[in-house]
């Protein structure tokens, strides 16, 4: 368990434009910073982050908190494996307590497996630099392929002992189980018992973008391959590991790729590896596998431009179709590069410094449109097969989201392709019309199989039980939230002749309470409840308290429901006058009021319709509704409202 201390320790030193940006894009946005959401197939930038306020908030799908909530939601990981995450980036000690055996056990099978993977990682890299077998096979092949040692310290590349049991061995000795070795993949297990997956093999690790050891990739060495068709292992899909969501070396990337607003895209380890030594850090690899929607949003989060850098053989050219109309359809500017023959990146690489790959990349990468026109239509001279391979270019140009980029090259192909651009536009849109009907049919689909699947009723969400809940409700809470510490009633006197002031969460808190009214969602009791507790506390914000709450879902839900863009701008913080607050608030509580009195209205006059005949059950409901309309028309003339049935 992390104390209240420590917490606090870690939420001082946080700066929450550093951890989302260890993930998103973000750009400088007036006093604020923002980027595409990595939380929805967000297309133009929505995700705000405020450094004053320490939170995020996206303003399309609503998502957002302070950087606990968002490291739990982007990372899928837990409360206090947040603190640990951020105690790590700003090198905080925590001091805990061992766990019990029923707490061990009760740990998560996905946090087990990142356990195991994590050990396996340093023994993987602990046998390449101080195991006399590890050091002779392993090392010499990476030397022989020119990496330093501070590259096999940046990727922790490692090696596998060839004997088949070496790391179940030592794994058991560890006190690891063999059932998350079999999951994590680093195992096999058959009849004959659990052996090793990577035995003999140099081994690569994927981290993923936060630095967590997914999966591993083995590499038969040069003496070896002969006659092997495997020259590569890799771990298999898992909990925690889905090769269409991963790219090798994002980890490593990330940063780079911001700086330079471009990703290299390559096709295997020992290409990111050789950039990386070469002085290029930009570069990942989908490690020879066309390219997923997932890794695609992965990478727009940093930038939105990439080049394809393959070799130029048929292999590379093949590498380099791969995917591109949906790099295309995500609005990312897609360039090609292709090597010299002979060469990939990791050879290039050996024989250039930085600038000059860098320059050779600037002179002879290709706008992906001009290289599909130039591929399909090279030496093609049959009329049919010309059609085929324009249409095929018109469909890559169709995907394009932005309709500007999308006319310029139609403009651009009408002139290389010599056809007449109304054709081009009028193939364009048919495509355009096919997708859209396509998307549309998708939905009616979906739509369909949702009103058929209606055994079970989807759990209540933070959005869900948001719209459960009134507008006033809501306003109210909001106010509480952002100015719940501030007072609006100065020297009221009290029954014993004394006199009182009143913030705002207590007046609410008085003025509710008098009749014993609440809030229909107990969230909302508890910021009421928590604000009128901590009012007496020297130096208390409520804003300040509820962003940064303990309790993630309150430190959300203050965030989903105290901030709107004004608010979280710095150029639109005017203190409010108080007489204009105190008026807002009473005329929400009588709005609240309002809202319980027509409530409760509608309920009669159910009940009206439900009695039948039952004379006394219908004078005591007409004489409750009377007393009601009644009430509610004061309620309505003390508000200030002329609508009075």
């Amino acid at each position: 368990m992390i104390d209240r201390a420590t917490v606090d320790k870690i939420m001082d030193a946080v700066n929450i434009v550093d951890v989302v940006g260890e993930f998103v894009n973000l750009r400088k946005s007036g006093v604020n910073y923002k980027g595409l959401c990595p939380f929805h197939d967000d297309k133009t930038p929505s995700f705000m982050v405020s450094p004053a306020r320490q939170i995020c908030k996206c303003f399309s799908c609503g998502e957002g908190g302070n950087a606990i909530n968002f490291l739990m939601k982007h990372e899928q990981i837990t409360y206090p494996e947040a603190l640990r995450w951020l105690a790590k980036k700003y090198n905080i000690e925590i001091q805990e307590r061992e766990l019990s055996d029923d707490e061990k056990r009760e740990q998560s099978e996905r946090e087990s497996m990142f356990v195991v993977n994590e050990w396996a990682c340093d023994y993987f890299h602990n046998i390449l630099k101080n195991d006399v077998d590890g050091m002779a096979i392993g090392k010499q092949y990476f030397r022989s392929r020119g990496v330093r040692d501070d590259i096999i310290e940046k990727f922790k590349l490692g090696f596998a002992l060839t004997k088949r049991d070496a790391l179940v061995n030592e794994a058991r000795r560890k006190g690891y189980k063999d059932e998350f070795l079999v999951k994590t993949g680093l195992c096999v297990e058959n009849e004959h018992g659990v052996y090793d997956r990577f035995a003999g093999r140099a081994i690569f690790p994927w981290l993923n973008v936060s630095g967590k050891v997914v999966a591993f990739g083995g590499r038969k060495l040069d003496a070896a391959t002969k006659g092997v068709q495997q020259k590569y292992v890799n771990s298999p899909d898992s909990e925690i590991y889905h090769k269409e969501r991963e790219l090798y070396g994002i980890y490593q990337a990330k940063k780079a790729i911001v700086k330079e607003d471009c990703v290299y895209m390559v096709e295997g380890y020992t290409d990111v590896i050789a950039m990386h030594q070469c002085g290029l850090e930009n570069v990942v690899a989908n490690s020879g596998t066309a390219l997923s929607n997932y890794q695609i949003r992965m990478l727009h989060r940093f930038t939105q431009n990439i080049v394809l850098l393959y070799d130029g053989d048929a292999a590379g050219i093949h590498a380099a179709m791969r995917g591109t109309d949906m790099l295309l359809q995500e609005g990312m500017n897609v360039k090609v590069l292709l090597l010299p023959d002979g060469d990939d990146p990791d050879s290039f690489s050996r024989k250039h410094t930085a600038q000059e790959f860098k320059e050779y990349i600037e002179q002879h990468q290709t706008d992906f449109i001009e290289f599909k026109t130039d591929l399909m239509l090279r030496d093609v001279k049959d009329p049919i097969k010309r059609a085929e391979a324009i249409n095929n270019i018109v469909r890559s140009v169709s995907v394009i989201p932005d309709p500007i980029v999308r006319a310029t090259y139609i403009t651009e192909c009408s002139r290389r392709l010599d056809v007449n651009e109304t054709t081009l536009i009028s193939q364009t849109n048919k495509y355009i019309a096919g997708e859209q009907e396509e998307q549309r049919r998708i939905a009616d689909r979906e739509q369909t199989r949702q009103q058929d699947n209606t055994s079970a009723p989807e759990p209540i969400g933070l959005h869900t039980a948001l719209e459960q809940t009134t507008a006033v409700e809501r306003m109210l809470v909001e106010n509480i939230i952002r100015h719940g510490n501030e007072i609006i009633f100065e020297d009221l006197e009290t029954e014993d002749g004394g006199t009182v002031n009143l913030n705002v969460a207590q007046y609410i808190d008085f003025d509710l309470g008098s009749d014993n009214l609440s809030f229909s969602d107990e969230r909302y009791n508890r910021i009421l409840q928590e604000a009128v507790e901590h009012s007496a506390d020297n130096n208390f914000v409520a804003e300040q308290y509820f962003m940064q709450h303990p309790d993630p879902e309150m430190s959300q839900l203050a965030a989903q429901l105290g901030i709107d863009r004004h608010h979280l701008s710095e150029s639109f913080q005017v203190k409010e006058n108080t007489t204009l607050l105190r008026q807002r608030v009473q005329h929400l509580i009588l709005d609240f009021r309002l809202d319980i009195v027509n409530q409760h209205l509608k309920t009669l006059q159910q009940q009206l319709r439900e009695a039948g005949s039952d004379m006394e059950r219908i004078k005591e409901l007409m004489d409750d509704y009377r007393q009601t309309q009644e009430l509610r028309n004061a309620l309505a003339k003390q508000r200030g409202s002329d609508v009075i049935v």
